[in-house]
């Protein structure tokens, strides 16, 4: 590991740390750093627990969680982006792409509006099989077109404008004003009501996925010349592509049964990140994970106490932010042309 990549790996950890610790603290309940490492200390064996117990449940049970699933999700999306923009050699590709957002939206506002499951199925759950779905149609209806990197996109535009239809449809005939608005939020991205179990899972399938896709970062690397140079050098192509494209969809499964469709995080920090790391994905895929999980961890930060006691759906603040972004990425790439 280069020397470059040991300091941007290093400075984006610390800055990741800062950043939990931080945004802990902000919110209507004044919280100090200290609160917060006395908590954690308490919580993991470290010290005794000095604080008052709503103090401590404010910080264990409620902000931590929240903000470190806003973490894992930043990060998971950034990993996800960076290896689909490669993988299908398309610079708009995103961890959504494959229709795995709209399956996921399908599926939650079927287990609520519809009470699929009869009540064993949770939200979470219901999301998470629905954007399974939407993948598995993806993959059948690309490979009965060729299974080219073409054909993928196109067989995620389509997955995802038909669930997306069947969503619209189950919410405009089935559900009140109320079950509307609440999906709606959701349907947003949000990280309201993050919980530790939530964490855990997210984390260990971003840690799982990174790990499958740092194992395959020179494969990714010859992916950038084309599919026939990268048979060249030896890639499986078609199984490579099936493996990766597996693994990102599970993790972007994942993250958006628990947080919802937050857009444009996998879509412009894979950009940002390439003008640090270059190209090159052993240093590209740890530092993405490290700067879409300070992003999103300020973002969430941001989306519930800018209109405090009324919160903003993170899905709209990066939103917000990730367009203005975008539109100057492109114009960099424009200026380099």
């Amino acid at each position: 590991m280069s020397v470059r990549t040991l300091l941007l790996t290093g400075g984006g950890l610390a800055a990741l740390l800062a950043s939990i610790a931080l945004a802990v603290t902000i919110g209507p309940a004044a919280i100090s750093t200290a609160d917060v490492w006395a908590s954690v200390g308490a919580h993991l064996g470290l010290g005794e627990g000095t604080l008052a117990p709503l103090r401590d449940g404010i910080v264990w049970n409620l902000r931590m969680p929240r903000t470190l699933l806003a973490a894992v999700c930043g990060a998971g999306l950034a990993v996800c982006g960076s290896v689909m923009q490669s993988l299908l050699r398309n610079p708009l590709a995103d961890p959504f792409v494959l229709g795995v957002s709209s399956g996921a939206s399908t599926g939650a506002v079927a287990v609520v509006v519809l009470g699929v499951g009869g009540g064993a199925v949770s939200l979470s759950a219901g999301a998470f099989l629905g954007a399974l779905l939407s993948f598995a149609l993806v993959l059948l209806l690309s490979h009965s077109l060729g299974g080219s990197t073409d054909r993928v996109v196109l067989s995620g535009v389509a997955a995802m404008q038909l669930f997306s239809a069947l969503t619209s449809f189950i919410v405009l005939t089935s559900a009140d004003a109320e079950t509307t608005r609440g999906v709606l939020f959701w349907l947003l991205g949000s990280l309201t009501g993050a919980d530790w179990g939530q964490v855990l899972l997210c984390a260990v399938v971003l840690a799982v996925v990174l790990v499958v896709c740092l194992g395959h970062a020179r494969t990714l690397d010859a992916f950038a010349f084309g599919d026939e140079a990268a048979a060249g050098l030896g890639v499986r192509v078609a199984r490579t592509r099936l493996v990766l494209l597996c693994a990102t969809a599970l993790l972007t499964a994942a993250l958006v049964s628990c947080a919802g469709a937050i857009g444009f995080v996998g879509l412009v920090l894979p950009h940002a990140t390439r003008a640090l790391t270059g190209s090159g994905h052993a240093r590209l895929l740890p530092v993405s994970a490290l700067t879409g999980a300070v992003f999103l961890v300020w973002v969430d930060t941001l989306a519930r106490t800018v209109l405090d006691p009324q919160e903003v759906p993170v899905g709209v603040v990066t939103s917000l932010i990730g367009v203005p972004a975008f539109v100057a990425v492109l114009h960099r790439g424009r200026g380099r042309s």
